[in-house]
């Protein structure tokens, strides 16, 4: 596996082709999640993507917000623990497919660990989050493929 870091931006502008995911542990009560995004309302902080894994006594919710500056802000302020890590964000049209991300992605043996969706544009293209074995190997790959990959710059912002 690749493990060379990805650039965050070049003097020409290049951005970086991955997104910020936070998984937040939240206790399972009534209310809780709630409460979570109201205070990334109140921090103009706009939740792009979001799943929610449920336990007896927990639930994860995975989230990929419009600025990981304001959703690691939001996070500290409520006290909650959290665990970083990047993500691809992926545009899909008729001619780049889900599926055929999953055939690109099996060429070259990489599993995708998790997907789900990225929401947040009235118009515009179905968008997936992805969780990859190798995200650089996988960025290269989708890149090759001229797939339009997202950066938090591309992401809707609060109010739009």
């Amino acid at each position: 596996m690749s493990q060379a870091p990805i650039p965050t931006e070049t003097a020409r502008g290049y951005q970086r082709a991955c997104l910020t995911q936070f998984s937040v542990f939240l206790p399972n009560r009534v209310g809780k999640l709630h409460e979570q995004m109201r205070a990334f309302d109140e921090n103009h902080c706009r939740v792009c993507a979001m799943a929610v894994h449920e336990a007896s006594d927990h639930a994860v919710i995975r989230i990929v917000a419009n600025s990981a500056e304001g959703a690691r802000a939001v996070l500290k302020s409520q006290g909650l623990t959290h665990i970083e890590s990047e993500v691809i964000g992926v545009a899909l049209d008729a001619n780049h497919s889900l599926s055929a991300i999953c055939e690109h992605l099996l060429r070259a043996e990489l599993s995708i660990r998790f997907a789900y969706p990225l929401f947040g544009w009235s118009t515009g293209p179905m968008c997936m989050v992805l969780a990859v074995d190798d995200l650089t190997l996988a960025v290269q790959i989708l890149r090759r493929k001229e797939y339009r990959l997202l950066g938090e710059a591309d992401l809707p912002k609060y109010g739009d």
